[in-house]
């Protein structure tokens, strides 16, 4: 019987990564290129928040997404890293920093920050990374993170949400895997910046 398109897609996919447990990413020599990501980039408007203060904890994540390898998806429960490619730092410190990053550029809250910072906070964006990962049946990137509103003075949750981007793989180098996590992170980070803000 012979391979669909998917599958083939997802064997040429996966003769460019490396499985889990070898080569570049874990040691094994060899240049290694390290990229880093973008925050969203959120006009400003007349309404603000400027007496809201917000804290942003690091995300939470399974183990396969805390750290800095560059995930492959093969299939539904098969993993494998990007060949030769990892992050600047582990993945949930990027993506913390870049939403902090994003918040602050609105200009529409009076202050954002990240535990131990000492400010007194109003509001908490407690985030989980799901999903941030190529899919190698399908050429594209996914970005899935679940975000909860957390009022700071009494741990009640004002709202909750999960945010999914997708976007595809342009090419087959290492930076177009990379933009494409990139695409969808964007639309992910503007999705959660926008949406805290009109809930505050």
């Amino acid at each position: 019987m012979g391979l669909g398109a998917g599958q083939k897609l997802a064997m040429l996919l996966l003769a460019s990564v490396m499985l889990s447990g070898c080569g570049t990413l874990l040691g094994g020599g060899g240049p290694v290129d390290t990229f880093d990501l973008s925050g969203a980039s959120i006009a400003r408007r007349d309404h603000a928040h400027h007496h809201l203060q917000l804290l942003i904890p690091e995300p939470a994540a399974l183990k396969m997404f805390d750290g800095q390898n560059i995930v492959i998806r093969s299939g539904p429960s098969s993993i494998a890293y990007l060949k030769g490619a990892q992050w600047g730092d582990r993945l949930p410190k990027i993506v913390q920093n870049k939403l902090l990053q994003s918040f602050e550029d609105t200009g529409r809250v009076g202050g954002v920050g990240t535990p131990g910072q000492g400010l007194a906070i109003d509001d908490q964006v407690v985030t989980e990374i799901r999903d941030f990962s190529i899919d190698a049946t399908t050429n594209a990137a996914v970005v899935e993170v679940s975000v909860k509103l957390l009022n700071d003075r009494n741990g009640a949750v004002r709202a909750s949400k999960v945010f999914q981007g997708t976007a595809p793989v342009p090419g087959t180098a290492n930076a177009d895997y990379v933009q494409a996590l990139q695409t969808a992170f964007g639309q992910v980070s503007a999705d959660i910046v926008s949406w805290t803000l009109a809930k505050l």
